[in-house]
C-alpha cells in the first residue's frame, strides 16, 4: 500500500497553516533564496520560519513548517496556467457561457423554427399546390371541356357548333397534355362563349329613336368610288331588354362589345327603310332578324350584306 493511500488525510487547518507557509516564504524571497540555497540549512530555516510566527503569537507545529519548507520546493499551492489546447478553449468558453449562451441559443431556436417552417410546413405546402394544379390541368380542366362539349352537342340545333366544338375540345387537350395552362384556360373560354351564342335569343331590329340615326352610308378607304350602306342596329332580348354583342368592325378588324352598330346593306334596302321612317317618323319593317336559341347566327329577314361597323 502506498503512502499516499496509507497516511490519512490532513486536517483543513493544519493544510491551511501549510499553505500560509508556502505563502509566507512567497513574500520573503531574500529569505528563501538564502536559506534554500543550500539543502543542510533546511532546519536553521525552519528555526527562523518558527521565530516569524512566534513573533506573530502564532505557534506552528514543525511538521506544519517543515511540509510548507517541502510544498515550496514542489510548487505544491502555486497556481500554474493550463497549457493551451481544445480542451483549454472549451473550458474558457463554458466558463463564458453567461455572456454568449442567450444569443446563441435565441439564435439556435430562430434557426430550428425557420427549418421547421420551410422544410415541415411551406415545402409540403408548395408540393401540395402544384400537385393540385397538376391534376387540375391533366384532369379537371379536360373534363370541363367534356361537360361544355356535351352541353354544346345536347343543345345546338346545326352541325357547325359540333364541329367547332371538337376542334376546341382537342386543341385544348393538347395544350393541357404539353402543360400549356393558359392554353387550356382559354379554350375553356372559348367553348363556354360557344355555348353562351347557342343559347342567346333575341330579336335583331332597327333603331327608331330621335337621339340616334337609323342609317347611315360612308366611303370606304380602299375604294372611295363606292359607297356602303349602313342601317343602325340593335339585339332586343326576350325581356325587352338591350343585348351588347362582340361585334366585329369591318374597317379595321377589331371586335368590340356594343349595343349598338351599323350593318351594312344594299342601297334599296337602305331607301326602303329611309322611306319608311320619313313617312310618319316610324319604322314599321324594322325587324332585321332573329336569333333563336340552339343557332349560332341571325336569321335574316331583310337582305343583308354582312359586314359591320362599331363606331360612324
Amino acid at each position: 500500500m502506498s503512502d499516499a493511500t496509507a497516511r490519512p488525510a490532513a486536517p483543513l487547518d493544519e493544510v491551511m497553516l501549510a499553505m500560509d507557509v508556502v505563502d509566507t516564504l512567497r513574500h520573503r524571497q531574500d529569505l528563501v533564496t538564502r536559506e534554500l540555497d543550500g539543502a543542510a540549512r533546511e532546519k536553521q530555516l525552519i528555526e527562523r520560519l518558527r521565530s516569524i510566527y512566534h513573533q506573530q503569537g502564532i505557534e506552528v507545529p514543525d511538521h506544519i513548517l517543515k511540509e510548507g519548507v517541502e510544498a515550496l520546493a514542489e510548487s505544491r499551492f502555486t497556481y500554474v496556467p493550463p497549457a493551451p489546447g481544445p480542451g483549454t478553449a472549451l473550458a474558457r468558453l463554458y466558463v463564458a457561457r453567461k455572456s454568449w449562451g442567450r444569443p446563441v441559443l435565441i439564435g439556435l431556436a430562430a434557426i430550428l423554427v425557420l427549418l421547421v417552417g420551410w422544410f415541415g410546413v411551406w415545402q409540403p405546402f408548395q408540393q401540395a399546390q402544384a400537385e393540385r394544379a397538376r391534376i387540375e390541368l391533366s384532369e379537371g380542366l379536360p373534363a370541363q371541356m367534356d361537360a361544355l362539349y356535351q352541353t354544346i352537342y345536347d343543345e345546338t340545333k346545326v352541325q357547325q357548333a359540333v364541329i367547332q366544338a371538337e376542334a376546341l375540345v382537342a386543341r385544348g387537350k393538347a395544350f393541357a397534355a404539353e402543360g400549356n395552362r393558359e392554353g387550356a384556360e382559354e379554350t375553356i373560354e372559348r367553348l363556354t362563349g360557344l355555348r353562351d351564342q347557342l343559347r342567346q335569343q333575341y330579336t335583331l331590329r332597327v333603331v327608331n329613336r330621335e337621339d340616334v340615326r337609323s342609317g347611315f352610308w360612308t366611303f370606304p378607304e380602299i375604294n372611295t368610288e363606292a359607297t356602303n350602306y349602313y342601317i343602325v342596329v340593335e339585339a332586343i332580348g326576350p325581356d325587352g331588354g338591350t343585348l351588347s354583342l362582340p361585334i366585329l368592325n369591318e374597317e379595321n378588324g377589331e371586335t368590340e362589345t356594343v349595343s349598338l352598330w351599323g350593318l351594312r346593306v344594299p342601297e334599296s334596302v337602305y331607301n326602303a327603310v329611309a322611306a319608311d321612317k320619313q313617312d310618319d317618323g316610324i319604322i314599321q319593317a324594322n325587324t332585321v332578324g332573329r336569333k333563336s336559341d340552339g343557332f349560332l347566327e341571325v336569321e335574316y329577314v331583310m337582305p343583308v350584306l354582312g359586314g359591320a361597323v362599331t363606331r360612324w
